[in-house]
């Protein structure tokens, strides 16, 4: 007895050493990447959870009180919204301390980059206390996570027509044949790219011998999209680039898979129903691996954005998120007068939304899962969500082409 409990005793403090360890390695530099690192350890939790918890859950009475057991399912679900929750607050939280802050001698630049061990165990703490709430706070997180769902996914598209925008002009500016050759190379392999994968979409979810006009709509309307960014942009009076339009197109006709692929599994026009129970858990590993990567992209762009996000005096020039040379704490001390470099309240901002949105998808927008509960981002409510995301996309881009010409005094 004595012997396990020196082992447990030494193999926690080994534990807390490999923490601080961890924690005192993260620097100025590589905190975004913390932060994505904390968001991707909220989704495994949820994950484990939402996948384990609902024994324990019906057996607490604040959340069960109901005279009739709710389905497995609904517990489930209730444990996602709790760490969601959880989640949301901390870096809400984090957001609204980080209101104004201009310099890096703002002494709240420093809790933004350090004091991770204390905000681990915060953002612990908070998530177990989601557990203690009453069951109507948690059902109106969830209506509000709806919003904040779509919110998320309409500043993920401006990041990315941002990102598209930059890179062209990148491109332009050297003005250089090759560089000239290589943006109407890759603008070639996305359309070429993107006209396949329309013909794939047609051949997987339009099958003959069945009634799809949805899904023939939704692929001809993505179509539509792609000739029209064509039109728009050769012509004279807006002068644009063919590289952006490309890269959209394909961005559009993914949306449109994206949506399609989440069509219930016994819908007859889903070409992916004949793997509906036999890769439920692949299904959900390959979800949760693109719902991190895609949310990870977005707060790492938004925390470098240099048009969106940047305070009004603080430098242009991007900052690498990991030191690439030993150099870079020396500079640290130096640099601690100069403004912030990108908008560290947005930047928490992203991650809170980004919290609804991981929620809604691994719930399925909807408390009520049914037989699609067990696959990620599956069910009607996430076909439509994709779609209209795929238009609003398609809508922006637009905007952001005659924009300038409609209103030309003001400043896109």
């Amino acid at each position: 007895m004595f012997a396990a409990s020196c082992l447990a005793s030494c193999c926690a403090a080994c534990a807390c050493d490999a923490c601080r360890t961890v924690v005192s390695g993260i620097s100025r530099r590589s905190a975004r990447i913390a932060y994505c690192g904390l968001f991707a350890l909220s989704l495994i939790v949820s994950w484990i959870l939402r996948e384990v918890a609902a024994p324990l859950m019906e057996k607490l009475p604040w959340i069960n009180h109901f005279h009739k057991t709710p389905d497995r399912e609904w517990f489930e679900t209730d444990a996602v919204l709790r760490v969601s929750l959880g989640n949301f607050l901390f870096f809400a939280i984090l957001s609204v301390m980080m209101i104004g802050v201009k310099t890096q001698k703002d002494p709240r630049d420093g809790i933004h980059h350090g004091g991770w061990m204390m905000k681990i165990i915060s953002w612990c703490i908070l998530v177990i206390l989601m557990f203690f709430l009453p069951n109507e706070i948690i059902s109106f997180y969830e209506s509000m996570s709806k919003f904040g769902a779509g919110f998320f996914l309409l500043v993920q598209v401006v990041l990315l027509l941002d990102f598209v925008h930059g890179w062209n002009d990148t491109w332009v500016g050297y003005d250089e044949q090759f560089w000239y050759a290589a943006l109407l190379v890759v603008s070639l392999v996305c359309y070429l790219a993107t006209f396949v994968f329309s013909g794939l979409l047609f051949h997987w979810f339009t099958p003959s011998g069945h009634d799809c006009g949805l899904n023939t709509f939704f692929i001809l309307m993505t179509l539509i999209f792609v000739f029209v960014f064509a039109v728009v942009v050769l012509h004279p009076a807006v002068g644009g680039s063919i590289l952006p339009a490309s890269v959209i197109s394909l961005y559009c006709m993914y949306l449109c898979y994206s949506g399609l692929a989440s069509e219930p599994r016994d819908y007859e026009c889903n070409g992916l129903h004949k793997h509906s129970k036999a890769v439920s858990t692949g299904t959900m590993t390959i979800g949760l691996l693109t719902t991190v990567l895609s949310v990870v992209y977005s707060a790492v762009r938004a925390g470098s954005s240099t048009t969106l996000l940047s305070p009004p005096d603080s430098p242009r020039a991007e900052k690498p998120l990991l030191p690439l040379d030993g150099k870079a704490d020396e500079k640290e001390e130096k640099e601690c007068k100069k403004p912030v470099s990108y908008s560290y309240a947005f930047f928490h901002i992203i991650f809170s939304l980004a919290s609804m949105y991981s929620a809604m998808l691994l719930t399925g927008w909807s408390t009520s899962v049914g037989e699609s509960g067990k696959l990620v981002d599956v069910g009607w409510p996430s076909v439509w969500v994709r779609v209209v995301t795929s238009w609003a996309t398609a809508g922006l881009f637009i905007w952001s082409l005659i924009a300038p010409i409609l209103f030309p005094d003001r400043e896109f």
